[in-house]
């Protein structure tokens, strides 16, 4: 089998996994993805999947007006590898390579009596064109009603932002090089960024790329992580020596930032996955930075804490992700209502077992990457109102809109994620 031919059948097997079997997008792509060898194939099949994910109403309105007789439950495998040759035609592949590809991976799959049938639909799709869709058809509908409700204004935009790719910024590591050296890096190796002027670490770049072709990745001069969530840094004022709590910590982007930003800091960088706290490690390891790192509950301190308080801690709280919708499409698909209570009960939890280990006069940071306000100036607010001793911080317009009780950047809003962030500081 081909690289090419390769590259298709990993893409289908990751969309049927994800769109027919409840897998989540990241374990399909992590399980793929390494049985490449090619970093030009693998960053195909992301492509291909991720437009395929956020395009997907689209793909299946096409797929019920074209197909003589629907496709069966045993078929979606057929249906994904279908949707594969849709996206490469929205990515603007070359459509003879693309249709070429994708018809010879259908056999590659044993679907050998289908492959014609696979061709004629590509090639409709090339001769007619996808029909368009409402962006907020991708919606499950109980999401739609929230996120129009919260932002009437904005939901249009919203939809439609979120149906978009999402540039790909990075976070130059001041702890070894300044941003406008790694901007010269970069131009050097062929690569146009743009300085965000705003977030003084963060760098847009025009066009994205696997992270191995950054110049110093290895060595830690830079990291991938968007500017809204590098704002998060921003909204702490802390002294030489601090002690800092990151509470869920994993993958470690927003502990390592402060970190970068400031060698004194005491940081503890704390998550309940095992996993991910490996993980974690390893990031630190390539950004060549010392913290403690635990793996703990920290809604359980008392299995972790040393009984000293914190000046500082950030929780950056689980929850439903409906601000990164275009970097996590899947979400679309797994997230369901009752899943936004028990989110906001994990939320309220973390807010109430964590505040008596601030230290009076310390700052607690609380970000979400969600847009919904039950998750972030609502859980603020109840919070605020029984704890006597927890005071709001005023944030700038950085941070996007102000909600009254923390600020809201929404998705696509100068590049950024959506992303919430609330300073509260105790009396």
């Amino acid at each position: 089998m081909s690289d090419g031919i390769a590259a298709r059948v990993a893409a289908a097997r990751v969309l049927d996994d994800v769109l027919h079997r409840g897998r989540s997008l990241k374990a399909a792509l992590g399980t793929m993805l390494p049985q490449l060898g090619d970093s030009r194939d693998r960053a195909l099949v992301e492509a291909i999947v991720m437009t395929a994910l956020r395009q997907r109403t689209r793909f299946d309105a096409a797929l019920t007006a074209w197909l003589a007789k629907p496709l069966g439950q045993r078929d979606g495998d057929l249906r994904a590898l279908l949707q594969v040759g849709f996206a490469q035609l929205e990515l603007g592949l070359p459509a003879h390579a693309a249709l070429a590809a994708t018809v010879d991976a259908a056999r590659a799959m044993k679907r050998t009596h289908q492959a014609g049938m696979v061709n004629a639909l590509l090639r409709r799709a090339q001769r007619e064109g996808l029909p368009q869709a409402d962006p907020r058809s991708e919606w499950p509908p109980w999401l739609v009603k929230r996120v129009a409700s919260d932002w009437p204004q904005q939901a249009e935009a919203i939809f439609m932002a979120s149906a978009q790719a999402a540039p790909m910024w990075l976070r130059v590591n001041r702890r070894w090089i300044q941003r406008h050296a790694y901007v010269q890096l970069l131009h050097d190796a062929g690569i146009a960024s743009t300085p965000d002027r705003t977030a003084p670490d963060a760098l847009r770049l025009d066009a994205p790329l696997p992270v191995h072709q950054l110049p110093g990745f290895e060595a830690g001069l830079v990291s991938v992580q968007d500017a809204a969530a590098q704002a998060v840094a921003d909204a702490f004022a802390l002294a030489s020596g601090t002690r800092v709590l990151d509470a869920c910590a994993a993958p470690g982007g927003k502990a390592a930032h402060l970190a970068e930003r400031d060698a004194t800091l005491r940081i503890t960088a704390l998550d309940v996955d095992g996993r991910r706290v490996r993980r974690m490690q390893d990031a630190f390891q390539r950004l060549r930075l010392e913290l403690d790192v635990r793996t703990g509950d920290a809604t359980e301190p008392a299995t972790w804490w040393d009984g000293t308080p914190f000046d500082a801690v950030l929780i950056d709280a689980p929850c439903s992700a409906s601000g990164i919708v275009r970097r996590q499409p899947d979400v679309l698909l797994h997230r369901r209502e009752y899943d936004l209570a028990a989110l906001c009960a994990i939320q309220s939890s973390l807010l109430d077992t964590l505040w008596p280990l601030l230290a009076h006069g310390g700052t607690l940071v609380y970000a979400t990457c969600s847009i919904l306000g039950a998750e972030n100036a609502a859980q603020v607010d109840a919070f605020l109102t029984r704890t006597p001793d927890a005071a709001l911080e005023p944030l700038d317009a950085r941070y996007g809109h102000d909600t009254g009780f923390g600020h809201q950047r929404l998705p696509g809003e100068d590049g950024r994620d959506g992303f919430f962030v609330a300073r509260l500081t105790r009396r």
